[in-house]
C-alpha cells in the first residue's frame, strides 16, 4: 500500500473570518480577526482560553511571583485573575478575557483542550529522518509487503493508520474543524463525546505513548493555538467550511485507548521498551488485593501537593513492591499493576515519567520474589 501523496492537500481559506457562535451561518469573508475577538468566540463555544505571547505560539512569561517552582493548581495568581501558568489559567469568563486582551491587545489565543473536552490531532509536516517501521504506528506491525515509498510526514502515517483500519483519513474529514498551521501541518479538531473518558496528550515521537509518528495528541494537560491566530511564522487558518469540532470517531477513540492515551486503560505502551515481560499470572484484581493497594496508592497520590520532601520514591517503591507480590500471588495482572502504578505516579510527579517507570519495574520485580496472599482472597 502506498503512503498518501502529501501534495494532494486542501488549501486553507486564509480570508475566512471565524463565525459568531450565536449565528447560524458564517459571516462574509473579511480580514483576520484580532486576538480578543477570537478569544471571545472560543469562550462562547465553551472552550477555555489563555493568552499566547504576541505573534508566538507559546504562553507569555509568568509574573515575578511565579518564577519560583510551585504547583500551578495552587498558584494565588489564578484567583487574582492573572494569566500566569499558561493553560492552567484558561477561562471562559468574558470579563477576564476582556481584561487580559485590553492589557495586551496583541496577545494570541490558546485553547486548553482538557476542560473544553477537545481531542485534537496535531499532524506535523517537519522534515525529519523517517524512523524504523516499528516506530511509525506503535503496536501495529508493518510488514515488508506494505510499500512505504514517499512516506515522509505525519500526514502519511495518519493516512496509513486509517487505511489499515479501513477508515477515512482524518486529514480529509470535512465534517470537522481543521486548521492549517504555518509550517504546513494540520490541526484536526474533535469533540470528546464521552467526557467521562479522559485522553492524555502525547507527542508522535514518544517511545511510550504515541498514536503515530509526527502526529501529536492535544487533550488533557495540553493546549492548542486557536484558529485564526497570526504568528511571526504565519496564520493558523481554517480549512474548508466546517467551524465546529465533530465527535471523535469511535475508531480513533479505540486507537487512542490502544496506544495508552486513556489513563488506567491496559496498554502495552505503558511498559517501557526493554522492560521485563509481564509476570506469569494474569487475572483481574481481587477485592482483597484492591484493599491492600488502595492506601499505598493514596500515599503516592498525596505527594502531588508537596514538591519536595514527601518521600515520593519510597512510597512508590512500597506500592510497586506490594503490587509485585500480589501479581505473583495471582491476585492482580501484571499489565493492570503497571498501568495503575504508572498513572498514580504520573499524577504526583508528571515530569519524571521515565524515572517513575524505572522505580516501578525494579520494585515489581523485587516484590515478585515474595508472593502475597491477602486475607479474604479466594
Amino acid at each position: 500500500m502506498k503512503a498518501r501523496d502529501k501534495t494532494a492537500r486542501e488549501e486553507p481559506d486564509k480570508d475566512q473570518k471565524l463565525p459568531d457562535h450565536a449565528s447560524a451561518t458564517p459571516p462574509a469573508a473579511s480580514r483576520p480577526a484580532d486576538g480578543h475577538t477570537i478569544a471571545r468566540w472560543c469562550a462562547r463555544a465553551g472552550w477555555p482560553v489563555h493568552p499566547l505571547a504576541p505573534a508566538q505560539k507559546t504562553p507569555p512569561a509568568n509574573c515575578a511571583d511565579c518564577k519560583g517552582h510551585h504547583a500551578p493548581a495552587t498558584c494565588p495568581c489564578r484567583n487574582a485573575g492573572r494569566w500566569c501558568h499558561g493553560f492552567h489559567a484558561a477561562t471562559t469568563d468574558p470579563g477576564l478575557i476582556d481584561a487580559w486582551w485590553s492589557a495586551q491587545p496583541r496577545f494570541g489565543v490558546g485553547v486548553s483542550c482538557g476542560p473544553a473536552d477537545l481531542v485534537i490531532l496535531d499532524v506535523d509536516a517537519h522534515a525529519a529522518q523517517v524512523p524504523e517501521r516499528a516506530r511509525l504506528l506503535p503496536g501495529i506491525p508493518i510488514g515488508p509487503q506494505v510499500d512505504l515509498a514517499g512516506l515522509a510526514t505525519g500526514f502519511d502515517t495518519l493516512a496509513l493508520l486509517a487505511a489499515l483500519r479501513g477508515q477515512q483519513d482524518p486529514a480529509a474529514d470535512e465534517t470537522t474543524l481543521r486548521v492549517r498551521t504555518p509550517s504546513g501541518g494540520l490541526h484536526i479538531w474533535y469533540r470528546n463525546p464521552h467526557p467521562a473518558t479522559r485522553y492524555r496528550s502525547s507527542t508522535g515521537s514518544s517511545p511510550r505513548t504515541a498514536l503515530a509518528w509526527q502526529v501529536d495528541i492535544r487533550a488533557d494537560n495540553g493546549y492548542i493555538v486557536a484558529p485564526g491566530v497570526r504568528t511571526t511564522a504565519g496564520d493558523y487558518a481554517p480549512v474548508s467550511d466546517a467551524r465546529e469540532p465533530a465527535p471523535l470517531p469511535a475508531w480513533l477513540a479505540a486507537e487512542l485507548k490502544r496506544t495508552g492515551h486513556v489513563p488506567g486503560a491496559v496498554s502495552p505502551s505503558l511498559t517501557p521498551s526493554g522492560a521485563p515481560a509481564p509476570m506469569r499470572r494474569s487475572r483481574p484484581a481481587t477485592r482483597a488485593a484492591e484493599r491492600l493497594l488502595e492506601p499505598l496508592l493514596a500515599e503516592v497520590t498525596a505527594c502531588r501537593t508537596v514538591s519536595e520532601g514527601a518521600s515520593f520514591t519510597e512510597k512508590l517503591n512500597r506500592a510497586a513492591y506490594t503490587a509485585g507480590g500480589l501479581v505473583e500471588g495471582g491476585h492482580l495482572s501484571g499489565a493492570d499493576a503497571r498501568s495503575l502504578l504508572a498513572e498514580t505516579a504520573r499524577t504526583a510527579r508528571p515530569h519524571q515519567e521515565r524515572r517513575n517507570l524505572m522505580v516501578i519495574e525494579s520494585a515489581l520485580s523485587a516484590g515478585a520474589q515474595r508472593p502475597l496472599h491477602p486475607r479474604g482472597s479466594s
